[in-house]
């Protein structure tokens, strides 16, 4: 009868026989007249499945047909494998001439997929406070060039905006620091600082360790909000005061056992007053030490951001931070300390170490050393045992290509970004990428890493995104953060080319 009808198939054919899960040509036969229509079959276990009309379908490569079908057995007909809106990873498209269709039949085609990053605006994932970079107290103090070059935003600068500090255990030795963190934080940089050592008449050997004692601890946070009020009355101030740097690992600077950074953090911490609490800076994120720390009440209220470091381990994500609502930062990190500054391989090996800090909801990034033969800015000197006897090294207040990958992240995604979530497709393309958004510009940066030996064609999928030009900011070889050609998203997809060993930043206009 004429009308709409709904037709259900139970997955066998003519022989009762199950057929395999796959792509099926389908035919319908109405007054002497047939039509052809496709579907994708998957069992899933059930009893029958409901054959769907061609607006329904939704397959992750679409295939059309080339001209009417009209007696389909034996008759031989061009496949075309595209791409559609949900295609994930995006494969290069293809004709396939002359497929025969037969009764009871699967076909299977090969496709070879295309290096793809997917990016989902309409995520959240962490703000982001910036990057930055260490000035410790055995390294002279850094000049106002060298700063400017670190936290300036014009070409040929890094555009930095956190800037570490040592807390030096002899308060006589503080005002060695102000011109320099007074010039950053002018300059829009948060200022952050770690003690290595405790001052000498609050520390007792205990275990070959040198450990503060039981009873000062009073004197200890007397100790750091004095640093913190000299610095604050000196014009710069800090934003954040950690309890110890790495306090799990040396025996020559302050140890602290994980049991004393609860009794501290717990009864102790909520005195220090005029900045942010950073602990426990784990030089490993252990968490036998931060742990602790988030299960405790008192010693979570009193702790504001949860920092570490990441040599040799600690580069995953922490839930049980998240969970109790803390920010968490990277605060130190080197590599390639026996190359120069700038090594592109170490150099791209940073822009992947940055992205995957990123990727595992980190808030801040912070290099150890700034000024250094093998950091973002040359001291003029070279590694006392060089991988490579041959390396250039950087001249004193050269910025380096590791500087120049850093400012490929800092230049352009500023504090009160947001994360949102990326995906790389294929996983195994050693390309890379990672993508934020500006809440109140709603401008969008994308960073795409490299680190191939060759270029790679590369397809950029924005789906909530229409028309928008993107313009681009290229580290490779021979340019440092040099301005390329705009890229436009046209429907939410683009496709550029990535140079060899490169990062490039794309930021919406």
């Amino acid at each position: 009868p004429i009308g709409i009808h709904q037709l259900s198939w139970d997955g066998r054919n003519n022989l009762g026989q199950k057929v395999a899960s796959g792509i099926f040509f389908y035919r319908f036969i109405v007054n002497g007249k047939s039509l052809v229509k496709k579907m994708i079959f998957n069992q899933n276990g059930v009893n029958t499945l409901s054959l769907p009309n061609s607006t329904s379908l939704s397959p992750e490569s679409s295939l059309q047909k080339s001209g009417e079908a009209k007696n389909t057995l034996g008759t031989d007909f061009k496949i075309r494998v595209q791409n559609t809106n949900n295609t994930l990873p995006m494969i290069i498209e293809n004709e396939i001439e002359s497929v025969t269709i037969k009764n009871d039949t699967t076909i299977s085609f090969d496709v070879i997929n295309i290096p793809t990053v997917n990016v989902m605006l309409d995520s959240t994932n962490q703000i982001i406070r910036g990057y930055g970079a260490a000035t410790p107290w055995y390294r002279p103090v850094a000049t106002d060039s060298e700063i400017q070059s670190a936290f300036g935003m014009e070409d040929g600068e890094i555009g930095l905006t956190i800037l570490r500090l040592t807390l030096d255990p002899n308060s006589n030795n503080w005002s060695n620091w102000i011109p320099s963190a007074k010039k950053a934080y002018e300059m829009g940089a948060k200022i952050i600082a770690a003690p290595w050592y405790a001052p000498s008449e609050m520390i007792e050997r205990v275990l070959n360790r040198n450990k503060i004692k039981q009873d000062m601890y009073d004197e200890y946070v007397a100790h750091l909000n004095a640093y913190i009020k000299f610095m604050a009355d000196n014009g710069a101030p800090i934003y954040g005061i950690s309890i110890q740097n790495e306090p799990d690992i040396s025996e020559d600077w302050t140890w602290w056992d994980p049991e004393d950074m609860l009794r501290f953090m717990s009864d102790f911490a909520d005195s220090i007053d005029g900045a942010l609490v950073m602990a426990p800076e784990s030089f490993q994120f252990r968490k036998n030490i931060s742990d602790p720390l988030l299960n405790d009440s008192a010693a979570t209220k009193n702790t504001d951001i949860i920092c570490g470091h990441i040599y040799g381990g600690g580069l995953t994500r922490y839930p049980l931070a998240e969970e109790k609502g803390k920010e968490v930062w990277m605060t130190e990190y080197l590599m390639g300390d026996n190359n120069s500054g700038n090594n592109l391989p170490w150099a791209i090996a940073l822009a992947k170490n940055i992205n995957d800090v990123m990727k595992v909801n980190m808030n801040a990034y912070v290099w150890w050393t700034m000024i250094r033969y093998y950091g973002p800015i040359g001291d003029g000197t070279t590694a006392a045992s060089p991988e490579d006897p041959r390396e250039i090294y950087p001249a004193k207040g050269e910025v380096t290509k590791k500087g120049y990958v850093l400012s490929q992240f800092s230049k352009f995604i500023r504090p009160g970004f947001i994360r949102v979530e990326s995906e790389d497709y294929p996983y195994t393309s050693n390309v890379y990428s990672s993508a934020y958004i500006d809440p109140e510009s709603l401008k969008k940066v994308l960073v795409i890493i490299n680190s191939n030996d060759a270029e790679v064609e590369q397809y950029i999928k924005m789906s909530e995104l229409g028309s928008t030009t993107f313009t681009t900011y290229i580290t490779s070889e021979n340019k440092n953060c040099e301005k390329g050609d705009n890229v436009i998203v046209d429907n939410g997809i683009s496709k550029i080319t990535l140079e060899p060993n490169s990062i490039i930043t794309l930021v919406s206009e």
